[in-house]
């Protein structure tokens, strides 16, 4: 399954040191240009969380499982133009990606979250990613919740405080 991820999720994760959680869950996932320049902008404003993303990105590093995509056709470019105002141009371009390629779209933003369930977009966002790391043993459920918790600290207003009512039994 191929995966795009919009800045809030990557934040999440990279804010607490746990990036390779999502490479551990997805193998790859791609960023659009957009986002790699917010990610920029990040880094220029000092959330160094940031600092070192170059060495797991594609095409930056030889390895990098994050891969760099930009828009590739009309379509995808109409769409991304005709997404609401309200989203940032990251969002806008990962919603249009997604919809085109049939993707699965990694996003916190409530707003995006709307527009990709309107167009009928898979999406998930860091919740679904640390139930999906309990669920593949990549994680026990008391580290997801901690994870939870520091995310929560770095500002992440996340609709959860606990996992444990949205982890399936075994």
């Amino acid at each position: 399954m191929s995966v795009i991820s919009n800045t809030t999720v990557i934040s999440n994760f990279a804010s607490i040191g746990q990036l390779d959680v999502l490479r551990q869950l997805f193998g790859s996932l791609a960023i659009s240009t957009e986002v790699y320049h917010e990610i920029e902008v990040g880094l220029e404003e000092g959330y160094r969380f940031y600092e070192g993303i170059d060495q797991v990105m594609s095409p930056f590093s030889s390895d990098g499982w994050i891969q760099l995509t930009s828009m590739t056709d009309d379509q995808e470019l109409r769409s991304f133009h005709e997404m609401p105002a309200r989203l940032h141009r990251g969002e806008s371009s990962c919603l249009a990606i997604a919809r085109h390629r049939n993707w699965l779209l990694l996003t916190d933003d409530r707003n995006a979250r709307q527009e990709a369930m309107r167009q009928g977009i898979r999406v998930s966002g860091s919740i679904g990613c640390l139930v999906l790391a309990v669920d593949q043993g990549i994680s026990s459920l008391s580290e997801a919740n901690i994870w939870l918790d520091e995310m929560i600290k770095q500002g992440y207003h996340s609709p959860v405080t606990d996992l444990t009512p949205l982890i399936q039994p075994r």
